[in-house]
């Protein structure tokens, strides 16, 4: 047996949120079972390497048990944020749609 390559998506969705030049990034996995998995696979350094092109120069995390997710708080990766950024996207939105683009293992086992 061997785990499948698959997109957070397909296991968890996310909601954006900023302020000046930081980014809050809230995951929650669709099934409670899977939040133990996803504290494994969101951790600050693989958050970090994936938006190390974005300047982030932290990544902090933040379980949320109850609401079976993490707030990830990211510094200095919009770039100025609204006002300084020439950036269409200076808010971030689309940033949660990178981070569920991120490749994870998967829950399940397959066969082989």
């Amino acid at each position: 047996m061997h785990s499948q390559r698959l997109t957070l998506h397909e296991f968890a969705h996310a909601r954006a949120g900023d302020k000046g030049d930081r980014l809050n990034l809230a995951v929650f996995v669709y099934r409670e079972d899977h939040y133990s998995w996803l504290l494994r696979q969101l951790t600050e350094e693989r958050v970090s390497e994936l938006f190390s092109h974005r300047g982030v120069t932290r990544v902090r995390r933040y379980p949320l048990p109850n609401l079976f997710g993490v707030n990830l708080v990211l510094d200095d990766v919009l770039q100025g944020g609204v006002n300084g950024s020439l950036n269409l996207d200076g808010h971030g939105k689309t940033l949660s749609y990178m981070l569920l683009s991120m490749s994870v293992e998967s829950p399940y086992s397959m066969i082989c």
